[in-house]
């Protein structure tokens, strides 16, 4: 992983950060090195591996800075989970494969201009028809959403039903009425593809319903608990990027004759942010560990994904010690201050997660 990001991310992200994505073809190639779906069954294609090799995956974009290919892991140990645990062998056998090849890149499709973290006030909807639904709505800031072949969309199946009336549904995003928005003009993750999605009247065959009707809601917050883990993984593997950037530049800058890492002041703030990381690094490496023996609950991936993403505010300090270089996007550090802020937002916002925890008390 390591190697292919060097050699094929790494020489072209600056120009991809302008233009808003990365090249579609880096997907296949990506496919072609084994990188896409780690954790899939290899009988359909993909690596027969563990959330380990996933945590590699994360672990290394994240030390990076290559957030364009971000969303290589939501199309594997996002959306190809809810195929292989709750699609049919259909489903499976079609579509696996040509996920880990890339040649068919997929996204999922919950947020909704006025529905983020509270996944039951969405208001897509799905209308059964003959045949299969008919599906009308709206979604933002999808990632993957421009380059996706196949959206895994959350839909209201029974309005009134509440969350108890929500289904998945495996949207081809080449039907009549599906339309890709603008690619969103984001702080950070600048190639990072992020798109809106519109559908108006869009027909989706009963063969694309993903598990069954109106059981949505526990599926998702099953597969919140991984994709938590994921963001909390990230945040505990970026602060400790920018601290040795920071370790390594302060050694260097002179400041009234001597290193700036010889001011006491510096040196202090830094042993801080050293025991922060290294007590992130503990806490999610534990919770990798529970997840590994299937017993990370809601409440723990919440406290994991809270705790290493408010732990990354440390990164604003970090760039401090650069001054004005600091500011500037040819360092790191100042890459890392705009991209790392949306992991306090995303997969549930700091305060959803301090909610879910508080109901455990």
């Amino acid at each position: 992983m390591r190697r292919f990001i060097a050699q094929e991310i790494t020489p072209g992200h600056a120009a991809w950060e302008e233009q808003g994505l990365v090249p579609r073809e880096l997907w296949r190639r990506a496919g072609s090195a084994g990188l896409l779906l780690p954790m899939a069954p290899a009988e359909h294609g993909g690596g027969g591996g563990d959330f380990l090799h996933t945590a590699i995956v994360v672990e290394e974009i994240a030390r990076a800075l290559a957030t364009g290919v971000t969303g290589f892991t939501t199309h594997s140990d996002i959306v190809a989970p809810y195929l292989v645990e709750f699609g049919t062998e259909a489903q499976k056998a079609l579509w696996l494969p040509q996920m880990a090849s890339g040649e068919v890149v997929a996204s999922i499709a919950m947020t909704e201009p006025s529905a983020g973290s509270d996944l039951k006030a969405i208001r897509t909807t799905a209308r059964r028809v003959d045949g299969g639904w008919r599906l009308d709505g709206q979604k933002t800031f999808i990632t993957n959403g421009h380059h996706a072949d196949r959206v895994l969309v959350v839909a209201k199946t029974q309005p009134e039903a509440g969350a108890r009336g929500m289904s998945l549904f495996w949207v081809d995003t080449a039907s009549p009425g599906f339309a890709k928005g603008r690619l969103l003009d984001k702080i950070g993750q600048r190639a990072q593809d992020t798109a809106e999605l519109f559908f108006e009247q869009v027909f989706v065959p009963e063969a694309d319903l993903v598990g069954a009707e109106n059981q949505a809601f526990g599926y998702l917050m099953h597969g919140l608990v991984q994709e938590r883990l994921m963001i909390a993984l990230r945040c505990a593997t970026a602060l400790e990027a920018a601290l040795d950037w920071t370790i390594a530049y302060t050694r260097e800058r002179q400041t009234f004759g001597k290193p700036l890492i010889a001011n006491q002041h510096t040196k202090f703030k830094l042993a801080e942010i050293k025991t922060l990381a290294a007590a992130t690094r503990a806490f999610v490496d534990q919770c990798v560990a529970e997840h590994m023996a299937q017993r990370l609950d809601a409440d723990g991936a919440a406290m994991a994904k809270l705790w290493a993403s408010e732990a990354t505010a440390a990164i604003d300090d970090l760039l401090q010690m650069f001054g004005g270089y600091g500011y500037m996007r040819e360092y790191p550090i100042a890459r890392a201050y705009a991209d790392v802020r949306p992991n306090r937002i995303y997969g549930g916002s700091s305060e959803m997660m301090k909610e879910i925890i508080s109901r455990t008390l």
